[in-house]
C-alpha cells in the first residue's frame, strides 16, 4: 500500500456506498458499485455520458432509492430515512446544479439569502452579514444588486456556489461544474472548489467528464462504466492505470471497450424488415 493509499484509508468516510444496484426498467445503471467518500477530501466521479454519475448524486441525496445495496451518509442509511430525516440530512448537503438554478426574479443578494430566510430565524442584519461574506468568498460581493439576467454564465455559477455554502453544509455535491464555461471561468471555479473545501473543512463530490480539470483539484478519482467502478485511485495513479476502460476515458480515445453505438439489432434487420417492430 502506497503512502497516499495508507493516509486515505486512515480517514473516516462521510459517504459509504456498498454493492449498489439500480436501474430504470430493464436497463442496469449500477451493478454492484462500491464508493467511499472520505471526509475532508475532494472526490471526483468520472465516466462516459450515460453511466449514471448524476443518478449517483440523486441516490446519495435520497431522491431515489437503490434496488439493493447500501447508501450511508454520515452514519445514516439514506433509503431507510423518514421524510423528516431526509429533510434534516439535505439541509447539511449543498448541491451545485449544472445550470446554477438561480431564482430569476430575485437579485443576487436575495438568491443567496433565500436558504437562510427559509431554514433559519436569524435577524435580517445577521443574514446580511452572512450573505456578504459568502459573496466575498466567491468574489461577487460587488454584484449583490444585480439580477440573474445581468450575470455571465460563470458569474451565475459562482452566485449559485455562494448560495450553496450559505448554510455551512458538511458536504457539497457539484454536478458538472465546468460544463459550458470558458477557460478562465473554469480556472476560477476549480480554485473555488479546492479553496472552499479546504478553508471551510468541507467534503466535496464532483461529477465531471473533464479529465484534466477534475484531476488537478481532486484527492481521489472513480471512473464508472458499464454499471461498475472500472478504476479508482489518486489522480497520478490513474494516469498509469492499466485498465483499458480507464485508459480509453482518461486519454479520450474513440476506440476501446466503451462502445460508440447504443445496443441495437443489426441495421439490416431494421432496414429490410427481417425483425418486426
Amino acid at each position: 500500500m502506497s503512502e497516499i493509499d495508507a493516509s486515505r484509508a486512515a480517514l473516516p468516510s462521510l459517504v459509504s456506498i456498498r454493492d449498489l444496484k439500480f436501474g430504470y426498467g430493464g436497463r442496469k445503471i449500477f451493478d454492484g458499485v462500491d464508493v467511499e467518500i472520505k471526509r475532508g477530501q475532494v472526490t471526483t466521479i468520472m465516466g462516459p455520458s450515460g453511466t449514471g454519475k448524476t443518478t449517483l448524486l440523486r441516490l446519495i441525496g435520497g431522491q431515489i432509492k437503490p434496488q439493493s445495496g447500501e447508501v450511508v451518509v454520515d452514519g445514516r442509511h439514506v433509503p431507510k430515512l423518514s421524510r423528516q430525516g431526509l429533510y434534516d440530512l439535505r439541509r447539511r448537503i449543498g448541491l451545485l446544479f449544472q445550470t446554477g438554478a438561480l431564482f430569476t426574479g430575485l437579485s443576487v443578494y436575495d438568491n443567496v439569502a433565500f436558504p437562510l430566510r427559509e431554514h433559519t430565524r436569524l435577524p435580517e442584519k445577521l443574514i446580511r452579514n452572512i450573505v456578504l461574506m459568502k459573496l466575498e468568498a466567491v468574489g461577487l460581493r460587488g454584484a449583490r444588486d444585480l439580477m440573474p439576467a445581468e450575470l455571465s454564465g460563470g458569474m451565475a455559477r459562482r452566485v449559485a456556489l455562494a448560495r450553496t455554502i450559505v448554510l455551512d453544509p458538511m458536504m457539497i455535491m457539484y454536478d458538472e461544474p465546468f460544463t459550458g464555461q470558458d477557460p478562465i471561468t473554469v480556472g476560477v471555479i476549480m480554485k473555488l472548489i479546492r479553496q472552499l473545501n479546504d478553508t471551510l473543512g468541507l467534503t466535496s463530490i464532483v461529477i465531471s467528464h473533464d479529465v484534466q480539470e477534475a484531476s488537478s483539484i481532486s484527492d481521489y478519482l472513480y471512473v464508472l462504466s458499464g454499471g461498475k467502478v472500472v478504476g479508482e485511485g489518486a489522480p497520478d495513479a490513474m494516469k498509469t492505470n492499466e485498465s483499458p476502460w480507464v485508459r480509453q476515458f482518461m486519454q479520450g480515445a474513440p476506440d476501446g471497450p466503451v462502445p460508440f453505438h447504443y445496443p441495437a439489432d443489426p441495421i439490416d434487420d431494421d432496414l429490410f424488415g427481417m425483425v418486426t417492430a
